[in-house]
């Protein structure tokens, strides 16, 4: 399956950072799309543009520190990231990060193109997205990020024209698709009481998971003993797990995470074998098999180091319940 992602971003301030995209995107087997090249002059470019944004399976905004040329009132970015929006295909965002060396001729200096381009940051913040440094960082996180989203949410894409269903194929599959709706009407299926219990269940597991706190020390490479203790809601852990158990994880894998990415103190690196507490973890990867939002996957082989966790099915729900909630809100906020 090949897909078409459209790569977006500020031009003259990101040339050098957007060089490199279109290769990755290219090497993992898919079809970068650019607007640079389209005439902006021309009557028709917002509809074209529109056209080619609605087409794509995904949308990559990069965003630094411009905002957009002068005398322009909206950023070419930020209109296409509207126009994918409303289009529903999902944004990857890929914001420069605040500690990042940058030159000063790169960023705005007016204060109301400062705040325009802080405010769409903050629009981009809550959906997929993450921050970047330099050129190789970006890349490595634009790689990252892209893989996971076609794991978790895998789009319609395209096939060759000899890879298509032949007619008679067509024809079959029209006539069990007639037949199979003409099975659910007979069975009469309460469609509504079940979708409205399952949402109730996702969001009471919503609130378990926001109202219940796990506590976590840190083991320093440099240390001789458990530091820096620290309360973490199960929520914010599991949607930092739900990515990385897309593929199964070992207990110590996961202790290695969580240390390396809720580490309180970033001066002090943590310790490669479980920087957090093996049994903490376990308790935490069993509070969330008890709630079907992971599972162990080589129970039969026995426990311990080799325990390899996945995300579930219902995990995966929840996960997306939330994101859609999230990047709801992003959406929904005065001036978006």
């Amino acid at each position: 399956m090949k897909y078409h992602i459209f790569v977006g971003s500020t031009l003259d301030d990101l040339k050098n950072e957007r060089r490199e995209i279109p290769r990755i995107i290219m090497e993992l087997g898919h079809i970068p799309v650019t607007a640079e090249y389209l005439d902006s002059t021309a009557k028709n470019y917002d509809k074209l543009l529109e056209k080619i944004i609605e087409e794509c399976d995904y949308f990559i905004a990069v965003v630094a520190h411009r905002y957009a040329p002068k005398g322009v009132k909206i950023s070419p970015l930020e209109s296409e990231c509207n126009i994918a929006h409303r289009k529903n295909v999902p944004i990857i965002s890929l914001i420069i990060d605040e500690k990042a060396r940058w030159k000063a001729t790169k960023k705005e200096k007016e204060a109301a193109l400062v705040k325009k381009v802080e405010d769409f940051k903050k629009r981009l913040r809550p959906g997929i997205s993450d921050t970047w440094l330099n050129s190789t960082d970006l890349c490595q996180k634009l790689q990252s990020l892209l893989i996971q989203q076609i794991n978790l949410a895998p789009r319609d894409g395209w096939v060759r024209a000899n890879q298509a269903i032949a007619p008679t194929v067509a024809n079959e599959l029209s006539r069990l698709s007639t037949e199979n709706e003409q099975l659910r009407h007979q069975i009469k299926i309460e469609s509504g009481e079940i979708v409205s219990r399952l949402r109730e269940q996702l969001k009471n597991a919503m609130k378990v998971l926001a109202l219940n706190k796990v506590m976590l020390s840190f083991y320093y490479a440099s240390g001789d003993n458990w530091e820096n203790s620290r309360k973490f809601r199960y929520l914010r852990i599991f949607k930092l797990l739900v990515p990385e158990l897309a593929i199964g994880k070992t207990t110590a894998e996961i202790s290695r995470f969580l240390g390396t990415v809720l580490n309180p103190d970033l001066d002090k690196p943590v310790r490669k074998d479980y920087p957090t507490p093996s049994n903490t973890i376990k308790k935490i990867m069993a509070d969330l098999s008890m709630l079907k939002l992971v599972r162990c996957v080589n129970k039969s082989e026995g426990s311990g180091e080799d325990e390899i966790w996945e995300i579930t099915e219902y995990g995966k729900e929840l996960y997306s319940a939330y994101r859609m909630r999230q990047l709801k809100k992003a959406f929904t906020k005065p001036g978006s």
